[in-house]
């Protein structure tokens, strides 16, 4: 029984260490849905697959408290946005605007998946050049016979 109890208390301590402080509760309702909105157009720069908004991550943290002290200084959602992406560039966002620096990021699939099949179609091509009926000349043709010969005759 003693040692059901020194486990039980081991492993409470042990859970202390990791224990964190509860993220604070929203203190204005409006400001906390703008920093959501805000935030699922960002892109977490440390997890890369996921919203701003649903990052665990600590810069992920810092980046909607940076968002929420924006918005309390009267930014609109376009300022902030475009700090958020002066600071981090356009990979911060979800959907980066259309321009020449992210061209190759918006068609660049679809001009791999054009050059493969423009590829796949010189390849088959070039193959079937290559394949052609041949015909044999009449000595050829003798020794194709003969060596047919010797082999049904090898035959056991």
């Amino acid at each position: 029984m003693r040692r059901l109890v020194f486990a039980l208390v081991c492993l409470a301590a042990f859970s202390l260490g990791f224990a964190r402080e509860a993220a604070p509760l929203a203190q204005d309702e409006a400001v906390e849905k703008r920093m959501v909105t805000i935030s699922e157009e960002l892109r977490c720069l440390v997890c890369q697959n996921e919203s701003l908004a649903a990052s665990r991550a600590d810069l992920a943290q810092d980046l909607r408290r940076e968002i929420r002290e924006q918005i309390g200084q009267g930014k609109s959602d376009k300022d902030i946005l475009e700090f958020m992406v002066g600071r981090y560039g356009d990979f911060v966002r979800y959907r980066p605007p259309l321009k020449g620096t992210t061209f190759l990021l918006w068609f660049g699939p679809f001009l791999l998946l054009v050059a493969g099949v423009a590829a796949l179609v010189i390849v088959l091509r070039r193959r079937g050049r290559r394949v052609t009926a041949t015909t044999l000349s009449a000595e050829e043709q003798k020794k194709a016979d003969e060596l047919l010969q010797l082999a049904e005759n090898d035959k056991p």
